[in-house]
This record gives structure tokens, C-alpha cells and sequence, in this order.
């Protein structure tokens, strides 16, 4: 039986969707609900549903953000009062949305998407595309939601903790997995620094180097030798962070 959550700060749309959701999808199984991104990112780590319905606007947490900590195979579908514009974006993807208040008509269409998605072995990969659009199309104003991460969902053996964007001293990445450096610590996330760094507030963070982002605010002192390499010692970090040429330019009034 395919499993559910839904995740919404409004109470009456979380109960309107679950109820067309039982016309359009009977078989379905609604294994829990969230009222704000946090709740729900912890509750898709344990429940592991197959499908997980998430609200754009939520407290604590975006759908977004939820959305960028989400490592096993649940599949995921957007719900959002965006302008048509922004649905185009969500069209040009696999992972489907949703436009608030949905038909059951129209969550029928959802629902045979993701019925042809579950009989796939793996999660679509084209997820992080679709977050690449709608960041890249999501209208200006009071309708968007916030586009900068606040938390980052990141792993240390067997264990997901849940960081705050302001503890991350710098983010360093290979072709396969990115390092989130803390005082207290590594941490891993799957997810490249190309993705990350849209995500980033760009005057915070900044890049030094192919595969490294470091927070400049923490960024204790310079230093230069005679061949024009440069490193910054980072507070909280033991050893320095080399910059490429390409970025030193940046640093050159600090």
C-alpha cells in the first residue's frame, strides 16, 4: 500500500487535500501530516513515506528546504499558490505541484504521475531541477518564499542532525558529497555545491575556490606570501582555507 504525508500550516488544506486525496487515490495510506517544514522534515526521516505533499510556505522551514534534506525515495509534490509562471517551471519537471485550492480532477493527474514514478526503482533524479526553476522563477513580492536556507539537514555516520545555517563555517565538496565544516564538527549532505550555492545568502557565503564556500563573517585573517597564494584562517577551524586566484580579488579590501 503507497504511504503519505502532507504537510501544510493551514489545518483546513491539509484536511481538504487528504479528503480528494481519498477520492482520487483510495488505496493511498496518509501515515502522517505536519504543520510546519520542520515537523515535516522529521517526520518524512521516520515514516519514510512513498509520497510527501509539501506546502511551499510553511514556518520553520520552506517547502524548499524541507524538500533539499530529503535523502530516500519519497517522491515529492509541491503544492503552491504560485502565478502561472511559476507552473510552467513546475511543468518542465517530473516531480509534479499542485495549485491551491486543487480539483480532484486535477490531483488525478497528479496521482497517475506518481503511480508511473513509484514503479520506478529509485527517486527521480530530476528533483533538484525542478528546485533549480522555481528559485529561478519564483515571483518577487509577498507571494515568494523565502529563497535562502536557514537550516541545513546533514549527517555524521548514522545519525541526521538539523544545523543552523549560521553554525556552518564552510561548505567543501567533491565530486560526490559536500562537507559541512562546524565548530563541532563534519558533517555530509548528497546534495553538489552548484545546487547549494543558489541557496546561499551570497553575501554571507562566498566562494573561494572550485569546491569551497566559506561564511565570511567568520573569516579571522588573511594571509599572502610571496608567490600570491592566499589563505584565510576561519574562526572555529583548524586549518586554513586556501582561496583560488580566480576568487581573490574579493578579498582584497578586507
Amino acid at each position: 500500500m503507497p504511504t503519505a504525508l502532507i504537510a501544510d500550516d493551514e489545518a483546513l488544506l491539509r484536511e481538504d487535500l487528504r479528503d480528494k486525496l481519498a477520492i482520487a487515490w483510495p488505496e493511498l495510506t496518509i501515515v502522517a501530516e505536519a504543520a510546519n517544514g520542520a515537523e515535516a522534515a522529521t517526520l518524512i526521516d521516520s515514516h519514510q513515506p512513498d509520497v510527501a505533499f509539501l506546502d511551499i510556505r510553511m514556518p520553520a522551514m520552506t517547502g524548499l528546504e524541507v524538500a533539499q534534506g530529503v535523502e530516500g525515495p519519497t517522491r515529492l509534490v509541491f503544492v503552491t499558490a504560485y502565478d502561472e509562471f511559476a507552473v510552467q517551471a513546475f511543468e518542465r519537471a517530473a516531480v509534479d505541484y499542485l495549485l491551491k485550492p486543487t480539483s480532484v480532477e486535477r490531483l488525478s493527474q497528479t496521482v497517475a504521475r506518481l503511480k508511473a514514478s513509484l514503479a520506478e526503482p529509485a527517486r527521480d533524479p530530476r528533483l533538484m531541477s525542478l528546485l533549480a526553476l522555481l528559485h529561478e522563477n519564483a515571483p518577487a513580492g509577498d507571494a515568494a518564499p523565502p529563497s535562502r536556507l536557514r537550516w541545513i539537514r546533514a549527517s555524521r555516520g548514522d545519525t541526521t542532525y538539523q544545523i543552523p545555517i549560521d553554525d556552518v563555517l564552510s561548505f567543501q565538496s567533491d565530486d560526490k558529497v559536500t562537507l559541512v565544516l562546524t565548530a563541532r564538527g563534519e558533517h555530509v549532505i548528497r546534495t553538489s555545491l552548484a545546487e547549494l550555492l543558489p541557496q546561499l545568502d551570497g553575501e554571507r557565503f562566498w566562494q573561494v575556490h572550485r569546491g569551497t564556500v566559506v561564511q565570511v563573517d567568520r573569516v579571522k585573517h588573511i594571509r599572502r606570501d610571496g608567490d600570491g597564494r592566499m589563505t584565510l584562517q576561519v574562526d572555529g577551524l583548524e586549518r586554513p582555507v586556501s582561496v583560488s586566484r580566480a576568487y581573490q580579488a574579493r578579498f582584497k579590501q578586507m
